[in-house]
């Protein structure tokens, strides 16, 4: 879920996927829809490069939105392609100028947007959602201007107004339609019910501040040995064939199920912890940093922490339950009856107090400081 803006807004922005079923005639217009956007991507972006090398100035989205619409007269590819859907491409060419700008001000490695190679561009985007307009339901399908009406599986309510429809195609060839929709949140205030601390960890997924703890499934690991034959296989086969392209839908096959397995934990796990909890506390973790250790990278990318918390806040905020993010430093070092400091290595997975004589899982004693830190600054 995103908010529109900073402050409270109870205008929301939600994301409901879909699995679409296009027949073979409309999947090939889809194919060649990606293609034409694809190519009207790079020839944005040249475009843009070019002007900024040759003149250094910045090319309008409305001088592209002209070349855009005399295009069109002569090329009949381009003239297929659903007038919403063509222009949303250039949207997104601004959006990677703009964030490349933005990251030179910054002072950041800026990053110079890509051009994109064949069977790298993967969505479509109709920006408007009505009867009359680019898409629509009907008869319990999904109709798209220009494709037809396509089967899809409505496996969940839709509770508000749709606002937009992503048609993407995942890598292993399956379709999804993506709507974002906007839904009105209500102030709420902080549900009554016990506060817990939560400490994030490898050996257990989550550990919290009352004793429970969350089993890591560690969906990666487990399936790490078919992953490395799978990409074996795909290294032997000749590029360009057509048991290279068997070989990488088996290997994207594993990849997709893994990340659904995790995705699918993720969102349970994190909606019994708002259903159970009026306030939460979780260490306010800079893993984009963590993740640089190369020990223990592949570990902290499997648990999937930054989505998990990601979640949890909106999930929450849903709720009218709150989230506290506190300080991490120390918590796992300091004890949770007498506050002294107790230095352990990783590998220590008990927490023994030499000065109160607490004995207490090391993760359990760190979400107890977890807690009382986001107690403390209430």
């Amino acid at each position: 879920m995103r908010m529109l803006n900073d402050t409270f807004n109870p205008r929301v922005i939600r994301n409901y996927k879909f699995r679409i079923y296009p027949n073979k005639e409309q999947e090939r217009k889809l194919l060649r829809w990606l293609e034409t956007c694809r190519r009207i991507y790079n020839t944005a972006l040249a475009q843009r490069k070019e002007a900024w090398e040759k003149e250094k100035r910045s090319v309008t989205r409305k001088e592209q939105q002209v070349w855009l619409k005399e295009a069109k007269k002569e090329n009949d590819f381009f003239k297929e392609v659903h007038s919403q859907v063509a222009q949303e491409v250039l949207f997104r060419v601004v959006r990677a100028s703009s964030g490349f700008f933005r990251r030179v001000k910054n002072g950041e490695t800026p990053g110079y947007p890509r051009f994109k190679g064949k069977g790298r561009y993967k969505s479509l985007t109709f920006t408007q959602f009505g009867d009359g307009l680019g898409v629509s339901f009907q008869n319990g399908k999904l109709k798209l201007s220009k494709i037809g009406l396509v089967k899809i599986k409505l496996h969940r309510y839709i509770p508000c107004t749709v606002k937009t429809v992503n048609i993407k195609r995942g890598s292993t060839g399956k379709w999804h339609a993506v709507l974002a929709v906007e839904t009105e949140l209500k102030q709420l205030e902080t549900l009554p019910g016990t506060a817990a601390g939560l400490d994030v960890g490898l050996e257990k997924f989550a550990a919290l501040s009352d004793g429970c703890t969350i089993e890591n499934p560690r969906y990666l690991r487990k399936t790490e040995k078919r992953l490395k034959h799978a990409q074996r296989s795909l290294s032997r086969k000749q590029k360009g064939s057509r048991n290279r392209e068997k070989a990488r839908q088996k290997l994207a096959g594993l990849h997709t199920k893994v990340h659904n397995q995790r995705r699918d934990f993720l969102h349970k796990e994190s909606r019994k912890l708002v259903n159970a909890y009026g306030l939460i506390a979780v260490e306010d973790l800079n893993v984009k940093g963590m993740v640089k250790n190369r020990h223990l990278a592949k570990s902290i990318s499997d648990a999937g922490w930054s989505e998990f918390l990601a979640m949890l806040c909106y999930k929450a905020e849903e709720a009218g339950s709150r989230v506290v993010k506190v300080n991490p430093s120390g918590t796992s070092q300091e004890c949770s009856q007498c506050g002294k400091t107790v230095p352990k290595d990783l590998s220590v997975r008990v927490h023994r107090c030499p000065h109160c004589g607490l004995v207490l899982d090391r993760d359990v004693n760190a979400a107890r400081n977890i807690l009382k830190r986001a107690l403390e600054a209430a």
